[in-house]
């Protein structure tokens, strides 16, 4: 076994074996280069393949930030590994082991402090590792010294027949009474919203607003709150990875998250998705008190991911 880093000519491969490995997480090229090899930050020097007699065995794959991203900047001390696994008929042979100190060596030599699993914003395949389905995998990072942390869950709800329910209704027009609005987004209301996102939830909501804004697809896809004031206060909008169905992010100016005006946004966002023929939605990342909040909602978790880190 040998272990080479990333060339082209390894694509199909790779993939072939990516959809024979990791069973609840199939995948297409077009996906795996559009969310690897074509992010800003891909670096073949860190992407590895083990090879046995010249055929792909293993994969790894490593990320450190390049390019700054919005507020986090460089992150110089974070490396992340953002997927690896080996095939079936090779695994308990080292292979992985080898995969997982070679990425780390090498971000370690230059400069990262610590390696995040999966979790690498914003092209992540994964928010964290999934214990359930795959439990060798968390067992393995374990033994190599990954600690784990906080839980993640993916959530969805079947929008099928949908209606706002007569509660939902009395509360939006309670809000409508005290002079709050709930619309879809128009361009006037543009660069309050990137200012708006920015200053509320940071750099990467900031981003996926401009993002949709550049592609022309805001209108459709943002909805917002405005106060009595006629400010925005509120925000959701879904299909930041192209997806249709995937819904988020969602926020309420933090001076005004006692008034109810999430939920009714999170209604008003799945009447507007059923509307438009989206009878599903989901999302796939948030924490313990999210849960929560979304279960009220109806939305129930389908899968569950644990962060995992280790400091070198």
């Amino acid at each position: 076994m040998k272990i080479v880093t990333y060339t082209q000519k390894h694509e199909k491969a790779v993939v072939d074996l990516w959809n024979r490995t990791l069973h609840f997480d199939p995948l297409t090229v077009k996906k795996f280069r559009k969310q690897a090899l074509f992010d800003e930050n891909f670096d073949p020097s860190l992407c590895y393949i083990a090879l046995e007699n010249e055929k792909p065995v293993g994969f790894c794959l490593g990320m450190r930030r390049k390019f700054p991203y919005m507020e986090r900047g460089l992150e110089p001390d974070r490396g992340w590994i953002v997927v690896m696994f080996v095939a079936e008929e090779f695994q308990r042979k080292g292979i992985g082991t080898a995969l997982v100190n070679r990425a780390e060596e090498d971000m370690k030599r230059a400069g990262a402090k610590n390696i995040t699993l999966s979790a690498y914003s914003p092209s992540y395949f994964f928010p964290g590792v999934d214990e359930v389905n795959y439990p060798a995998a968390a067992a393995f990072f374990k033994k190599l010294g990954y600690a784990p942390g906080k839980k993640d869950y993916s959530m969805c709800k079947d929008l099928h027949g949908y209606q706002m329910s007569p509660e939902a209704r009395e509360r939006m027009e309670a809000a409508k009474k005290k002079g709050y609005c709930f619309i879809n987004f128009t361009y006037e209301y543009a660069l309050e919203l990137l200012e708006f996102n920015k200053n509320q939830f940071g750099g990467g909501w900031k981003r996926n607003a401009l993002i949709a804004m550049q592609n022309g697809t805001a209108e459709d896809l943002i909805l917002l709150v405005l106060s009595p004031e006629g400010k925005i206060c509120g925000f959701c909008m879904r299909m930041i990875d192209g997806n249709p169905m995937r819904f988020g992010p969602i926020g309420i100016d933090k001076a005004m998250r006692n008034e109810g005006l999430g939920s009714i946004l999170l209604d008003f966002a799945q009447l507007e998705m059923a509307k438009r023929g989206v009878y599903h939605m989901y999302f796939v990342s948030t924490d313990e008190p999210g849960r929560r909040y979304y279960e009220r909602h109806g939305i129930h978790v389908f899968r569950s991911f644990t962060s995992y880190k280790k400091d070198l």
